[in-house]
């Protein structure tokens, strides 16, 4: 038997209130994902939502979590995110609460997996808006992708880590 998991015991609040722990994501595959809806990376909304549509029933979950530590690039409210993402890019997967992803009050979830898999040479700060992380079945966190990196070019990253 293999021991649970911490990112699961994480709780995060959706981007209606809502609190909820991480749970939900045992025994699936999961891509976390800063966000930012004035962003020049702000069109991966759509490439996000594809990876969502095409893999959403085999077991990812796509997650969104905006962030105005960059450049002020998600000044917007709850209501104005959700709506941002809904009209302009038809998102369906789930968005949550604007966090902090560096610094002291970094969000816990986001401690985590910059722990769990630090970038370019061992830095752990997160550098900019839609850095990924692709997190396996198990809860481990397998790779972390720079925000140049095109939701794309990671599925078959996904592909790879969900059953056939």
């Amino acid at each position: 038997m293999t021991a649970r998991h911490a990112l699961y015991d994480t709780e995060v609040e959706t981007l209606d209130g809502q609190t909820k722990d991480l749970r939900d994501l045992e025994g699936k595959v999961a891509l976390i994902v800063n966000t930012a809806s004035q962003c020049g990376f702000t069109p991966q909304y759509a490439g996000l939502q594809q990876l969502h549509e095409r893999f959403g029933g085999r077991g990812l979950v796509v997650m969104g979590f905006p962030c105005n530590q960059f450049g002020r690039q998600e000044p917007g409210d709850a209501a104005a995110i959700a709506g941002f993402c809904e009209t302009r890019f038809d998102v369906s997967f789930p968005m949550h609460a604007k966090v902090e992803v560096n610094g002291a009050g970094a969000h816990p979830l986001y401690r985590h997996l910059r722990a769990q898999k630090p970038g370019l040479l061992g830095s752990t700060r997160i550098k900019w808006n839609f850095t990924k992380f692709l997190v396996n079945a198990r809860g481990e966190v397998v790779q972390r992708y720079a925000p140049t990196t095109t939701p794309e070019a990671i599925a078959k990253d996904i592909e790879a880590l969900l059953p056939t």
